[in-house]
């Protein structure tokens, strides 16, 4: 008779998996019957929503632009009408999609509040349903989510959402989806500026350094500065539009921030503030020459901070000063080392394929879009959606083709 030696930990650490796959499937099981319990409610405005609202956004893991405080700006701003969806389980809030109505040529699109000028959404989830991932029923909560609007919006399409993001899969994982055309890029901040460094190509990464160090000096020196009065800081946002709207004319492209609204809505970003909860809704960073220039702004940039996740807005520089110092870049250094031990983990350049955001940032995050009609018009919406955001990616993936339609889109104007 042949016996067979049972190593007790090998014993132990299969009962230990089979534990966690049936704790993990009756997980399943609850989500998927919890969510027929879900109960969504339209709101057309946030002020009832507000202490709940705040609630949900203490989770680290929760963008900075789904918080109360940034969406409360832009629709002060745009006075668009709201749809803002709420789900409630067993009286309490199981999640939060700060929505909006945005109409076009008869279309009626549900979309992310600011969707225009946000690099990465999450939506607001509690706990217990942000832990769920891909285990909620999919079909089932797009279904609610088609009730719930229907009378109010063409198309549900919320727009920028990493499928996982720092390790969580959202909630809105099996919605139908398409992958956007844009990615993230990200730079982990480590325990010292050094560390940080090392996860690039710190040497030549240092020599670029001195090298623009020594020419701005030769240039008359100076200043990197973030200004601390209200004052100050509008009129470096006022800076930014100027030098901004100047890059795109040379380039013959729409200046993206030129209309009023959105102008308002940046500048009630800047005054959008809580220390102790280590948020700002907009902070500018800048350049500033010294010698025959003095005073003037080399590079010019926006960041906005939630928890230990920066993000970094948008950026301009002066295309006539000191332009063999790359400035922009420079002015990143600045920024990053100067966050050196204030409790950021993340520096996030945002949304966009460029040259200077893969030098810096060793982290690539895809977005995608949910893609979710409510009505017939919606389904031929959202089928013309998926078409267009392939069709881009197509081109983005293909620099000579990108170069070219870049060509076009300028003739065009």
């Amino acid at each position: 008779m042949q016996t067979q030696k049972l190593d007790v930990h090998e014993h132990q650490s299969n009962d230990a998996a089979l534990a966690e796959t049936a704790l993990s499937n009756l997980r399943q099981l609850s989500m998927k019957l919890a969510m027929a319990e879900i109960d969504i409610s339209v709101f057309d405005s946030m002020q009832p929503l507000e202490d709940d609202w705040r609630a949900l956004e203490r989770d680290n893991l929760q963008s900075l632009h789904q918080s109360y405080d940034w969406c409360a700006a832009w629709v002060g701003a745009f006075q668009r009408p709201l749809a803002i969806l709420k789900g409630t389980h067993a009286g309490e809030t199981a999640f939060i999609l700060p929505v909006e109505i945005v109409k076009s040529r008869g279309l009626s699109v549900a979309k992310f509040i600011a969707a225009d000028h946000s690099n990465i959404n999450t939506g607001l989830f509690s706990e217990n349903f942000a832990g769920s991932g891909g285990s909620i029923d999919a079909d089932q909560f797009a279904g609610q989510l088609q009730n719930a609007l229907k009378g109010r919006a063409d198309l549900l399409l919320l727009q920028n959402i990493p499928l996982e993001w720092r390790g969580r899969q959202t909630p809105l994982t099996g919605l139908p989806t398409v992958q956007n055309q844009n990615h993230a890029y990200q730079l982990p901040l480590l325990s010292t500026f050094e560390e940080t460094l090392k996860q690039l190509n710190a040497k030549s990464r240092r020599k670029k350094f001195r090298v623009q160090s020594r020419r701005l000096e030769a240039a008359g020196g100076f200043e990197y500065a973030v200004p601390e009065t209200s004052e100050e800081q509008h009129d470096l946002l006022d800076t930014f539009f100027r030098l901004k709207s100047a890059r795109f004319a040379s380039l013959g492209l729409p200046d993206v921030f030129a209309d009023k609204e959105t102008k308002t809505f940046l500048h009630g970003l800047i005054d959008s503030r809580d220390e102790a909860k280590e948020y700002f809704g907009l902070q500018m960073h800048a350049l500033r020459l010294k010698g025959e220039n003095d005073g003037r702004i080399a590079a010019i940039s926006g960041i906005s901070r939630k928890g230990d996740h920066i993000i970094c807005q948008f950026g301009a520089i002066d295309e006539e000063l000191v332009p063999d110092t790359s400035p922009g870049e420079f002015l990143y250094w600045q920024t990053i080392s100067a966050l050196d031990g204030k409790g950021v983990a993340l520096f996030d350049f945002g949304l966009g394929d460029q040259t200077y955001k893969r030098s810096w940032a060793p982290v690539e995050t895809a977005h995608h879009d949910v893609v979710l009609p409510i009505t017939p018009f919606g389904v031929a919406a959202g089928a013309a959606h998926r078409l267009v955001t392939r069709g881009k990616a197509h081109i983005k993936a293909r620099p000579k083709l990108y170069k070219f339609a870049q060509g076009i889109r300028a003739k065009i104007g």
